[in-house]
């Protein structure tokens, strides 16, 4: 089990075993996390995650309170996902950006300008050296946008970007919780880039596929 995951869970147990009650407030994060047995960045984590999810709810200058939520919704870790926000047919939109997707970045490899790859290519290097799960995943939806942009078809351009917002939700909680997500997303966005500039449509095509299906499938999994 991933750090993160394991945060979770303890602090998912905290709540299940009635000790957090709905809207009881959080220790403080050092003594909770010496309390738990955590370091208090895979506490944090874990309180960002819980928070993104609105298990938890973080008020500056105030504290972390636990929201109202019955505790049966907490049985299951990716449950929150599900009952919270009905994101039932979250797998569908993977589909369809694994079938759109890759065709799109084979379109751009053929049709961006080297004006066009460069901005790319900024946009990859405008990421910090040690990203948040937030900032990676915001610029993963800037690259993306880049190389729909670049395929010259506004329709294919248009349906790829619809798909952005219902998808970003499952980005950010595979990054907080699946470990070494972050460091596999820079490496396949390097690789797409890389194909792209060598301008190898079919390289790109099969980068993007894998890129794309790897979070369809750790989220089958997850759900599972």
């Amino acid at each position: 089990m991933a750090v993160t995951d394991a945060a979770i869970d303890k602090i998912k147990q905290m709540i299940l075993s009635g000790e957090l009650k709905p809207g009881d407030r959080l220790p403080k994060e050092a003594d909770l996390a010496e309390r738990l047995g955590l370091s208090r960045n895979s506490l944090r984590e874990a309180v960002r995650a819980l928070a993104l999810i609105n298990v938890l709810d973080v008020r500056q200058g105030d504290g972390t309170y636990v929201t109202s939520l019955e505790p049966r919704l907490l049985l299951d870790t990716m449950s929150f996902v599900l009952d919270l926000h009905r994101d039932d047919t979250v797998i569908q939109f993977f589909e369809v950006r694994r079938i759109l997707e890759p065709a799109a970045t084979a379109l751009a490899t053929e049709l961006m300008s080297e004006g066009e790859i460069d901005e790319l290519r900024a946009i990859l290097e405008s990421l910090p050296a040690h990203p948040t799960v937030e900032e990676l995943v915001a610029n993963d939806l800037q690259f993306h946008h880049r190389i729909a942009q670049g395929s010259g078809n506004s329709v294919l351009c248009s349906f790829i970007e619809s798909l952005a917002g219902p998808t970003t939700r499952a980005r950010i909680w595979r990054g907080l919780t699946q470990e070494g997500a972050v460091e596999k997303t820079q490496e396949q966005h390097i690789a797409i880039y890389e194909a792209i500039v060598a301008r190898q449509p079919d390289v790109a095509r099969s980068w993007a596929t894998v890129h794309i299906a790897g979070v369809e499938s750790w989220l089958r999994r997850a759900l599972d």
